[in-house]
């Protein structure tokens, strides 16, 4: 890592031509971010908060520059995001061609071809060999909500299940989806009614194989709720926010086949989990699963706000004529965008690349594990992997080592981000455009942020 006394430079361009190297030339944060802050605290509502102290410049391949000319590993892809790698010249070149079209003329209005186009594609690459469609949005919490929508038209049915430790998002039904209170749900009530909860298939703690916890799931959806009542089931394939928590082998299958014997619609939350992320274009490929609804968002248009709903065309015809949209759902420069990334994630072997990542992020993790008990569980698949902290000798959660390496790792010039129900997880989320020697320089410093915390 060099360490510069030098004045900012200018400020860069974005993209994989960015020196990709870590390099802190002040302390965190520098002056220039430290006076965006203060006009952010001043500005900004305090609910909306950050997580590393910089005001960010320009990013690309595996690195984050900000005001001050600091330059950041990127171990977190602003949420499984930048997938493809910030400012992406596909993907910029798509954006800028299409600006210069048109911003906007609402699909509901005007249809366009862009739109079209990225269902075609969502129907094409999403699990399941079945007529498909999809309906585009902005968020995945919207994309949710609409599942959810959708599902209960085609049902005729209310209640919904989802699952300990998941995340769903930050509106009013998806809230009552998420399983964790703070930050996400504490004094925002009342929440969505006829929302039910089972318990997720959590290996490293519950100790139950995939078809005993499975097991467990549906005698509380039989007993408690009742098939007949249920319109579906929605789970995340990994869980994201709640820990990276990857089910038993077994656990899916078996909630799929009940759900199919049963009517009820199966959603896979992919919103974390697409795109690519697990070296496989969606999760639910891991475990052999079709979901019948599927959501995405986040890696799906390489930094832009799009989001969609795409399954079995029977369910996804349900809504009538107008009941699903919005004014920016599936903007023009969102969906350039989404099939520039799209192309990327099929012709330039990205998922690949995931791979590769993931052998290098659970082989030097495994490696601390061994030397440091402190690590009670590593997992994950592809470049979607975390280390859980724990007591070495009761395995409770550690929530307050968590935070103290995560602020270590920041401090020295590593984003990484933390998460888990019990706040003692640390992700990795690298964006696949990071070469291996940028991505292990930021493990020696998570290694290093360990040893010392």
């Amino acid at each position: 890592m060099a360490l510069l006394d030098t004045a900012a430079p200018a400020v860069p361009l974005g993209g994989p031509d960015l020196p990709q190297e870590r390099r802190l030339v002040t302390d965190l944060p520098g002056p220039r971010s430290a006076e965006i802050l203060a006009r952010k605290a001043d500005a900004v509502a305090a609910g909306v908060g950050h997580t590393v102290p910089i005001a960010a410049v320009a990013a690309g391949g595996g690195v984050v520059v900000d005001a001050d000319g600091n330059s950041l590993i990127d171990l977190g892809s602003g949420i499984a995001v930048t997938t493809v790698g910030n400012a992406h010249p596909k993907v910029a070149a798509a954006v800028a061609a299409q600006a210069a079209q048109f911003t906007h003329t609402c699909f509901m209005i005007s249809p366009y071809e862009s739109y079209v186009g990225v269902a075609e594609a969502l129907n094409r690459v999403t699990p399941g060999d079945f007529a498909k469609k999809s309906a585009l949005f902005n968020s995945g919490a919207e994309a949710v909500e609409n599942a959810i929508k959708i599902a209960r038209k085609h049902t005729g049915r209310q209640a919904v299940v989802a699952f300990d430790h998941g995340y769903h998002g930050r509106t009013n039904l998806t809230m009552a989806l998420t399983a964790k209170s703070m930050p996400y749900k504490s004094g925002f009530g009342p929440f969505a009614p006829e929302v039910y909860r089972a318990p997720m298939s959590y290996p490293f703690r519950d100790g139950l194989d995939g078809r005993e916890a499975a097991a467990r799931v549906i005698l509380q959806l039989e007993k408690q709720i009742g098939a007949d009542n249920l319109a579906a089931v929605i789970i995340e394939p990994i869980q994201g926010e709640g820990g990276f928590i990857v089910p038993a082998d077994g656990f899916l299958p078996a909630i799929v086949d009940w759900c199919r014997a049963n009517g009820v619609v199966f959603i896979a939350d992919e919103v974390q989990t697409g795109f690519a992320r697990t070296g496989h274009m969606f999760a639910s490929e891991i475990f052999g699963i079709e979901p019948d609804l599927i959501t995405t968002a986040k890696g799906i248009a390489g930094g832009l706000p799009l989001a969609a709903v795409t399954g079995r065309s029977e369910i996804m015809d349900a809504s009538h004529s107008g009941g699903l949209g919005g004014t920016y759902g599936g903007n023009p420069i969102a969906c350039a965008a989404a099939l520039a990334a799209i192309d990327v994630f099929e012709n330039d072997g990205v998922i690949e690349r995931a791979r590769e990542i993931g052998e290098i992020l659970i082989g030097r993790l495994t490696g601390l594990q061994a030397e440091d008990a402190r690590i009670g569980d590593v997992r994950g698949h592809g470049a979607m992997v975390a280390a859980e902290f724990v007591d070495p000798e009761t395995k409770a959660p550690d929530a307050a080592l968590t935070a103290a390496v995560a602020k270590a790792c920041i401090a020295q010039g590593v984003i990484v981000l933390t998460c888990g129900t019990y706040g003692n997880v640390i992700r990795f989320l690298p964006p696949l455009s990071i070469g291996d020697e940028l991505l292990n320089e930021g493990l020696d410093v998570v290694a290093e942020a360990l040893a010392s915390a």
